[in-house]
């Protein structure tokens, strides 16, 4: 199965780089490859499609491996970095340096991971406080979610210039990216996919419960809040190249929990690249569909998204029946 998407992910990002509103053979796209930026196949390669074709692949992979990981360490399965409020608090804190420090886009994957990781404390604070039930996990993340977006709004009314192309940014596009912002957020995606990969069978028997993990010997606390650590610098990151895009957290893992099962490393595996391939489709579809119009990539990740997501919900209810 892992195999299989990476498979899929190779071929989307082939599609990915030859179709658009200029469309390239896989002849002249090596070509445009030897020749570099000479050409106007090398100059629409080399500043369209490349960062647009990398930032998705990544941005793919470091949403569905974040899902995976919240969804175990919370035992939810109906949590994911837009759930829970994640990616709002990587938006806010986006939003907030765009105000302050207008300069500094180097900075953004890491004021990304800031938030995020902001966002991802203050469900497991109210959780808490509450008592830790999934629903309680999923209230408070919607309600964190819902005060980053009015803290957003807030900005972006006391301060519009500072946040010109927010609207691509709020519902997520990849039509300005750079490979320099790619590059700037490539480095922790990869740190922290590393990581969650080394953490493996940790999360596996984490994934068994907390008093099982802990009778096995599991530091269940530390264990929690390290994987939530790098699933929030994999959710800050994609946030910074996307913008806040939702469902890939939610419904890459489930779908590919239901091919893997719940083997964990081939399940993280299979995520991030089946996440890399579908976020790179819709991209495509998104700038090909309605050309030479251009739709934003959030738009056809949510028309794809809510109808696959409830076709599981329903799916797994008649298993269960």
């Amino acid at each position: 199965m892992v195999l299989a998407t990476v498979a899929a992910a190779a071929l989307c990002a082939l599609l990915s780089l030859c179709l658009g509103a200029v469309s390239l053979t896989p002849g002249e796209l090596l070509g445009a490859l030897s020749q570099g930026a000479s050409t106007v196949p090398g100059r629409i390669l080399q500043f369209v499609r490349l960062p647009r074709t990398f930032g998705a692949l990544l941005t793919g992979a470091a949403l569905g491996v974040s899902g995976v990981v919240i969804q175990t360490v919370l035992h939810n399965p109906l949590a994911a970095p837009n759930i829970i409020g994640v990616n709002a608090g990587a938006g806010f804190a986006v939003a907030l340096g765009a105000v302050f420090f207008p300069g500094a886009a180097s900075g953004v994957p890491w004021l990304a991971f800031a938030g995020s990781l902001g966002a991802v404390m203050l469900v497991l604070l109210i959780s808490r406080l509450t008592g830790a039930s999934k629903i309680t996990l999923v209230l408070g993340g919607v309600m964190i979610s819902s005060l980053f977006n009015a803290a957003i709004d807030a900005l972006l009314a006391f301060q519009p210039d500072a946040l010109t192309g927010y609207a691509d940014f709020r519902v997520g596009s990849f039509a300005s990216l750079t490979m320099a912002r790619v590059g700037a957020a490539a480095l922790p995606v990869a740190i922290a996919l590393g990581g969650v990969l080394l953490m493996a069978p940790q999360l596996e028997i984490l994934s068994l419960g907390d008093e099982t993990a802990a009778s096995l010997g599991l530091p269940v606390r530390l264990m929690r809040r390290l994987a939530l650590l790098l699933a929030a610098v994999l959710a800050g990151s994609a946030v910074s190249l996307a913008g806040i895009i939702g469902f890939v957290g939610l419904i890459v893992p489930h779908f590919i929990r239901r091919l893997t099962g719940e083997k964990l490393l081939p399940l993280l595996l299979a995520s991030a690249f089946g996440g890399a391939a579908f976020v790179s489709l819709c991209d495509t579809l998104a700038r090909t569909v309605f050309a030479p119009y251009e739709l934003p990539v959030g738009v056809v990740l949510s028309f794809i998204g809510v109808p696959v997501f409830l076709w599981q919900l329903t799916s797994s209810r008649r298993h269960r029946g």
